[in-house]
């Protein structure tokens, strides 16, 4: 069972369904289950219970048995070793400048809060044309639909052998559809950072508008945060297999100047002025791209640590992992409503994301050489022209008074955030 300290409410209610329907030994005998909404019902709200968009939402009990869910009705789903993601690939990480329309009013591209305000601020500014290579574009199609009548064949991790599905009228969504003369994009968006993506979201929209089109249909991914649209364009090799997909084109696109200099870098790490650290415990939160994208999450309201942990690409540890680098840095205010931890943007984090994408960096840059291990680790690099080795940044770490890290281990793990934080500012350099 999961381990009740740790666990989510989905976690909870899945242990139920588990036990009660014998889920693992009826998959382990036919190698599948399928079960209704009606049953999830019973104890969760089935829309919450099985939306996991990236792996790292799946329950435990979904993990440790290397099992996924996937929608074949409206009301009922499929649970089997599925292999049902995809990791992100970069292919190129030139930020491509664009302009906006001066005369566009009513989308302020620099307060982003939505996956469709994402989409329509590609648009006018032109991101779509450039990605697809066509001016002719015209948006079409959105919104939820049924999907219609299809099979296919899906990787079963199991026995390394594919699994064939059947769906009918499953519900789908497409945020966005662009149109051209010789296809149809279709388009899924997000407003938060993973590492991966569940291959559905593009793949049962694809199989509709595939059946009802002459066109080529090309499944897009938009991912919008701070500041930057990265696009990827894939194709599906096989109609029928699901794990088909291979990427095609990938691009970063920026409405706002991105142009950061070494000098300016530079300013900043000569007049940052060490502080006392705070009584928070040290970051172990690598990526500071997720930094910066929780605090957008939360720039939209408050937020408890479950609604965190289930709506975006974090395991319940890696919420206070992250959250807590935010509240180190002081982006982030935490509070207890009734023993359960509520997080919201501080005023330094309303502020800092009003700013525009370069004053935005230089400002966290600034935050984080403020703290003397990020501050001593940066000049050795500069100095050495290398990261220094992770027992000299342990050193660093020991002579920097952080509050309760104590074991020899801790402060190893810890390292890495160090490493990850500096090579983000030094990659701001455009």
């Amino acid at each position: 069972m999961s381990n009740v300290n740790e666990a989510t409410k989905n976690d909870k209610a899945w242990d139920k369904l588990f036990d009660k329907y014998n889920i693992v030994q009826t998959i382990e005998s036919n190698g599948f289950f399928e079960i209704t909404a009606t049953q999830i019902n019973e104890f969760r709200e089935a829309r919450l219970m099985t939306k996991f968009d990236h792996r790292i939402n799946l329950p435990k009990l979904f993990s440790i048995n290397k099992l996924s869910i996937l929608p074949i009705t409206r009301g009922s789903y499929i649970i089997s070793k599925f292999e049902a993601y995809k990791n992100f690939e970069e292919l190129d990480d030139q930020i491509y400048r664009v302009s906006f329309p001066e005369y566009i009013e009513s989308i302020d591209y620099e307060n982003i809060t939505s996956e469709a305000m994402a989409i329509n601020c590609a648009y006018v500014s032109n991101i779509f044309t450039d990605f697809l290579d066509d001016h002719e574009l015209l948006p079409t199609v959105s919104g939820r639909m049924s999907s219609n009548a299809f099979s296919y064949n899906i990787k079963n991790i199991g026995t390394n052998t594919n699994f064939t599905v059947n769906v009918l009228n499953s519900q789908i969504e497409i945020d966005g559809g662009f149109e051209r003369i010789r296809s149809l994009s279709l388009v899924e968006a997000k407003n938060f950072i993973s590492d991966d993506f569940l291959i559905r979201q593009l793949y049962y929209p694809f199989r509709l508008w595939k059946n009802n089109i002459t066109k080529k249909v090309k499944p897009i991914f938009l991912v919008y945060s701070n500041g930057i649209f990265s696009l990827y364009e894939y194709e599906f090799q096989d109609l029928n297999n699901y794990n088909s997909l291979v990427l095609v084109k990938h691009k970063n696109y920026s409405i706002e100047a991105v142009d950061i200099s070494l000098d300016e870098i530079l300013a900043i790490l000569n007049r940052a002025a060490s502080i006392e650290e705070p009584k928070i415990a040290f970051p172990q939160a690598d990526s500071f791209k997720r930094v910066i994208n929780l605090c957008e999450l939360l720039s939209e309201g408050e937020k408890s640590r479950d609604e965190i942990t289930l709506n975006y690409a974090f395991d319940p540890r890696q919420t206070n992992y992250y959250t807590d680098a935010g509240r180190y840095l002081g982006l982030i205010n935490k509070n207890n409503n009734n023993r359960m931890p509520i997080y919201s943007l501080s005023e330094e984090g309303q502020r800092i994301l009003r700013l525009k994408y370069k004053a935005r960096q230089l400002k966290f840059a600034e935050l984080i050489l403020k703290h003397n291990v990020f501050m001593e680790t940066l000049k050795r690099h500069l100095k050495y022209g290398e990261m220094p080795h992770k027992s000299e940044i342990v050193t660093i770490m020991k002579a920097s008074n952080l509050y309760n890290v104590g074991a020899e281990s801790t402060y190893e793990r810890r390292a890495s955030t160090v490493t990850g934080w500096v090579n983000w500012i030094l990659e701001l350099q455009r």
